[in-house]
């Protein structure tokens, strides 16, 4: 009988293409799993310092694990199949291991530190984000102290950040508790000198002090009189000084804490006999906590549409979601921009004006001043325009940069205390447009162009302030002028920038730990001569230019996830060329 269906004719005969997506990979990580534990086909044994070996395929781990890519393919292990892994705990390198081949851990009290520890040096970044998030939820006021110290051992900057809080937020049963009396003497002063430190009064805070100095006498008794500093003692009450604090051993036989007594009394009289100029400082003023304290970026000047010169600074909330105007500038671009933590002041350094003029004076701002205004500073020894500029130590670099005639390899540095600019040793090659980022206190100078090969750079020259020197390191997959640079939990990120024809959207990652650039997730959109910040945890790209307009958005980067997220709130006017910093401001007034 004859089949009498018809079957359709493709319209063409043309080589088709039909894809399957395989929908689960479990089987084929369930098998991997059987043949490592078999030790079939295994090519690697990690052997940790107590002599336990677990056995392993290199591919394997190099997929999951940076570190381990590293080792396998940049390094003298890559043609060996047994290693040894130093200080890592076996019973860690275990539940790793499990980990990378099943996708599953079990963190408890007992093994979540060593488990951070490992995942850490490892770079298995979602075992570490899961640490975190477990000891997060386990936070309470005996333990506290410890996960923060221990978030600050391993960058875990979220968790450093709500821990810290937390203490902050329950002073009054932390420091009733064992934790609170093996304080350092630098978590002391931070925690007592902190604005949004909340206590019942400052009593508390004063008798939480002599608390953890009769702990250790011995040794903490000499450091009272730094402490005490920090303790707000007039406002206390004028009975509770002299009847409960003058009462105190510990307290009335330091003959440096007199001098903050007297204060605290004198300005009990003059409050009493209701004087308006009370003198005022740190001691005399309220703690705020949740209050005016701000953390922001502040964007200064640069290029926009047309090639206007920018005078106008904007500066971002991340809380509110909203950029405000901050103190005008002079109209200038490509100049360098830095901020000194301890002064609380930011520098902007170098640039050129609409006239083409190039720079080498320095303009500051003081964040601490009741209105704060730009105002002339100290001038650098060389013009400088498309520098990079960083602090180290309350040092201010100026690196690289292009004078209005030669391409740059010199650098200099301006020493805050001496207020004097100081050459420093020449980089190996001239870099202009190059990115400047500090890790572990050295100095990372990124790409950029020479202005004699016409290509631009995929080299990284590190600085080592004691030695005085430049060492080359290893480059960058990409040439990249313009580049953005951000330093976040102990990873350096070079973002965008361009080689020369095509602008860049991708970013790459630099660890010492293994000594290679690594890709992480591509930005939203191309970006050159963008600034970038970083602030909670996150690194923030500012403006830019993508090849055919001047940028107003910003983007945020989240190294938990790893992905970049669009802020809603742009700056309204479009940059590039701009100078972009974190600041930390309680009051942000304009003059």
């Amino acid at each position: 009988m004859q089949n009498t269906k018809q079957i359709p004719e493709t319209s063409r005969c043309e080589p088709a293409i039909y894809e399957y997506k395989k929908s689960s990979f479990s089987e084929i990580y369930e098998v991997l799993q059987s043949l490592r534990k078999d030790e079939i086909l295994c090519d690697i044994k990690l052997e940790t310092d107590d002599g336990e070996v677990i056995f392993g395929h290199k591919v394997v781990l190099a997929s999951a694990s940076p570190y381990f890519l590293a080792m396998f393919t940049n390094f003298s292990e890559k043609n060996i199949n047994q290693v040894i892994i130093r200080q890592l705990d076996s019973r860690a390198l275990h539940l790793l291991i499990d980990f990378v081949y099943s996708g599953k851990i079990s963190i408890t009290e007992k093994n979540v530190q060593i488990l951070l520890s490992a995942s850490n040096l490892l770079q298995l970044q979602e075992v570490k984000k899961a640490c975190c998030d477990f000891l997060q939820t386990q936070l309470c006021p005996t333990n506290v102290i410890g996960i923060n110290a221990l978030a600050d051992l391993h960058g875990c900057m979220q968790l450093s950040t709500s821990s810290e809080l937390y203490i902050q937020q329950h002073f009054s049963d932390v420091v009733e508790g064992e934790e609170f009396l093996s304080m350092s003497y630098d978590q002391m002063v931070k925690l007592i000198s902190s604005e949004e430190l909340t206590a019942p009064s400052e009593e508390k805070i004063f008798e939480s002090v002599i608390r953890w100095v009769k702990h250790d006498l011995g040794s903490r008794k000499q450091i009272l009189p730094q402490l005490i500093e920090h303790v707000r003692l007039p406002l206390t009450s004028r009975d509770y000084i002299l009847e409960k604090a003058l009462d105190e051993p510990v307290f009335n036989s330091c003959l440096e804490c007199k001098d903050y007594v007297i204060e605290a009394l004198h300005f009990h009289l003059l409050k009493s006999d209701g004087l308006i100029t009370i003198p005022h400082n740190i001691r005399t003023k309220p703690r705020q906590p949740g209050g005016t304290h701000k953390q922001v970026i502040l964007v200064v000047g640069g290029l926009g549409h047309d090639y206007e010169v920018l005078e106008s600074t904007k500066y971002y909330d991340p809380k509110l979601n909203k950029w405000q105007s901050g103190p005008k500038f002079e109209p200038r671009f490509g100049g360098g921009l830095a901020v000194v933590k301890d002064s609380n002041i930011v520098l902007y350094v170098g640039g050129v004006n609409n006239s083409r003029s190039f720079y080498q004076s320095v303009y500051v701002l003081d964040l601490s001043s009741e209105l704060p205004c730009w105002k002339p500073s100290i001038d650098m020894l060389i013009k400088r325009c498309y520098l990079g500029v960083c602090v180290i130590n309350n040092l201010v670099y100026a690196v690289g940069g292009y004078d209005g005639e030669s391409y740059l390899n010199t650098a200099e540095v301006f020493d805050c205390i001496t207020q004097k600019w100081r050459l420093i040793s020449d980089m190996s090659t001239r870099r202009s447009a190059v990115g400047l980022g500090v890790l572990n206190n050295l100095l990372y100078a990124v790409g950029g162009f020479d202005g004699i090969s016409q290509q631009r750079l995929k080299s990284v020259e590190c600085y080592h302030p004691s030695l005085d020197k430049w060492t080359t390191i290893a480059e960058m997959s990409l040439g990249r002028s313009s580049v953005g640079i951000g330093v976040l939990d102990g990873v350096l990120y070079a973002v965008g920038g361009h080689d020369g024809v095509n602008v860049h959207r991708s970013v790459e990652a630099y660890r010492p730990t293994t000594g290679v650039w690594t890709t992480v997730a591509d930005m939203n959109l191309y970006r050159r001569d963008a600034g970038v910040a970083v602030l909670g945890g996150l690194l923030y790209v500012v403006g830019g230019y993508d090849g055919l307009s001047v940028l107003d958005s910003v983007e945020c980067y989240n190294p938990n996830t790893n992905t970049w997220t669009m802020v809603t709130a742009s700056m309204s006017v479009p940059r590039r060329f701009l100078g972009v910093v974190a600041i930390d401001s309680p009051h942000f007034k304009t003059c």
